[in-house]
């Protein structure tokens, strides 16, 4: 059963996408095992940029409807707030003493004198305004132009505007209490759907 696991599937797919990777990488660029797997690259990451909205929506929501069980809510929320920040210290620290010892960059061919301050400097008001999106689910399409002169419509998507619409989704759901219920079960099941 072990080596049926998911975890085991993971590493078989690593060593299978290694050993294919270089092999395409010597029969050559244009080969058709090099184009191949670039095609089924691209499919695999179109489909998980797919499943990341309803994935996003329907765990926020759900995890927020499973509070309502957790007798200390309030403090579980508080002491993972917590966790979270003292964990992202600790990665913000080990990132700027990691790169104060390796120097990344430095025989890039950049010159330092030639490096300008950027034109413009976000502020944190932007950042708050950017978390509102323009529309429920923070979806937005942008046209681009193909070398054939075709035009292309990109879906993309915000996930901090998608985690803030989330979180007050699950949180107007439990305050309406019963007549919500029939909602959250969908969003269990979605959840679960989209997992499987």
């Amino acid at each position: 059963m072990k080596l049926r696991s998911f975890g085991a599937q993971v590493i078989y797919g690593l060593i299978v996408g290694l050993v294919l990777g270089l092999v395409a990488r010597n029969l050559g660029e244009g080969s058709w095992l090099a184009v191949g797997v670039d095609e089924v690259g691209s499919a695999y990451v179109s489909l998980l940029k797919l499943l990341v909205p309803p994935l996003v929506v329907t765990a926020v929501v759900t995890s927020i409807a499973n509070l309502r069980q957790v007798t200390n809510a309030a403090r579980l929320a508080w002491q993972t707030l917590l966790w979270f920040a003292i964990t992202a210290l600790a990665s913000v620290s080990a990132g700027i003493v990691v790169g104060l010892i390796i120097n990344p960059g430095v025989g890039a061919g950049v010159d330092a004198a030639a490096a300008k301050a950027p034109s413009t400097v976000g502020s944190w008001w932007a950042f708050l305004q950017g978390l509102v999106p323009d529309n429920i689910l923070g979806l937005s399409v942008s046209l681009k132009e193909s070398s054939e002169g075709a035009l292309a419509a990109t879906p993309s998507f915000n996930v901090l505007q998608l985690l803030l619409m989330s979180i007050a989704f699950g949180i107007a759901a439990i305050k309406v209490g019963k007549p919500a219920e029939p909602v959250l079960a969908f969003a269990e099941s979605f959840l679960a759907i989209i997992q499987k």
